[in-house]
C-alpha cells in the first residue's frame, strides 16, 4: 500500500476516541482508523480548554481540550512547552496536530494552537458533519463492491477510476471492512486450463505462447502455472510445452 499524505482532517474529538490506532513503522505515518474507513493522521478540532499543565522542570506541559463530543489531551515536549500559553482555561481553542498513542491514551502532538470563538467552533463542527456524511458515502460504496472482487487491485481500480473514488478513502475502508484481513487473490488456474485446452493442437500447449495468450503479469502466471503442476492437474510433456492431465 502506498503512504498515504498527512492531509488535515477537520473532525470531532470522539472520531479520535472511538477509532482504532494504527500503528506504522518508518516512514509511513500512524493513523487513527474510524469506524467508516477514515485515516486520520494529522487533526484539527476545536472546543473548550479544561485544563493546562506545566512541569516543574518546564521540559513538558499539556492541555485538554473538550467538544460537544469528547475530550482529549494535546501533549507538548522540549522546545513546544510554550505552544499553550495563548490559551487560558475556558476559552474556545483550536488545534491542529498529529494523532499519537502512549500506554493506551490516544492524544494530539500540537503542531497549531489558537484562541477562537463560538461562530469558528459552529462552522468547524458542522464541516465535520458533512466530512462524515461523504464517508459513510465511501463506506457504503465500497462495502457494497467489497464481495464482487476477488482481487483487491482490481476492487481498488474500478472504485477509483469508474466511481471516481480517491484511492486513500478506498484503501482506509478496505481496512475497516476487513480489519487487516487480504482479500484472496483471484484464482487464475481455471481460466488457464481451459486456455490450455484451447491451444493444444494434441501435443500439449507452448508455455510462452499461453502467456502471451493469458495477458497475465509474469509473477502471477508463473505462480498459478507452478500450483497447476504441483496439484498435478497439468505436466510438462517435453521442455517449454504444458498439457492437461
Amino acid at each position: 500500500m502506498d503512504t498515504f499524505r498527512q492531509t488535515m482532517v477537520k473532525c470531532e474529538i470522539s472520531d479520535l476516541k472511538t477509532g482504532e490506532f494504527v500503528k506504522k513503522e518508518g516512514f509511513e505515518p500512524s493513523y487513527i482508523l474510524t469506524g467508516y474507513g477514515k485515516r486520520i493522521s494529522r487533526a484539527k478540532i476545536i472546543g473548550t480548554v479544561t485544563n493546562k499543565f506545566m512541569s516543574e522542570d518546564g521540559n513538558y506541559s499539556n492541555m485538554t481540550i473538550e467538544d460537544e463530543t469528547s475530550a482529549i489531551r494535546a501533549k507538548a515536549f522540549g522546545e513546544s512547552v510554550n505552544i499553550f500559553e495563548e490559551v487560558e482555561i475556558g476559552d474556545i481553542a483550536m488545534l491542529v496536530g498529529k494523532v499519537k498513542e502512549y500506554n493506551g491514551e490516544i492524544y494530539v502532538s500540537p503542531e497549531v494552537v489558537k484562541r477562537t470563538s463560538i461562530n469558528f467552533e459552529n462552522l468547524h463542527r458542522l464541516e465535520a458533519l458533512k466530512g462524515r456524511i461523504a464517508q459513510k458515502g465511501s463506506y457504503d460504496m465500497v462495502k457494497s463492491e467489497l464481495n464482487k472482487f476477488s482481487d483487491v487491485e482490481e476492487l481498488k481500480k474500478y472504485l477509483t477510476k469508474k466511481q471516481k473514488v480517491d484511492l486513500p478513502e478506498v484503501e482506509g475502508v478496505i481496512e475497516s471492512l476487513t480489519k487487516g484481513e487480504q482479500i484472496k487473490e483471484k484464482d487464475h488456474k481455471p481460466f488457464l486450463l481451459e486456455l490450455i485446452d484451447k491451444l493444444d493442437k494434441g501435443k500439449g500447449t507452448q508455455i510462452k505462447k499461453l502467456a502471451e495468450e493469458a495477458k497475465l503479469k509474469q509473477s502471477v502466471f508463473e505462480e498459478a502455472m507452478n500450483e497447476l503442476i504441483t496439484e498435478g492437474l497439468c505436466y510438462e510433456p517435453k521442455p517449454g510445452f504444458v498439457k492437461r492431465v
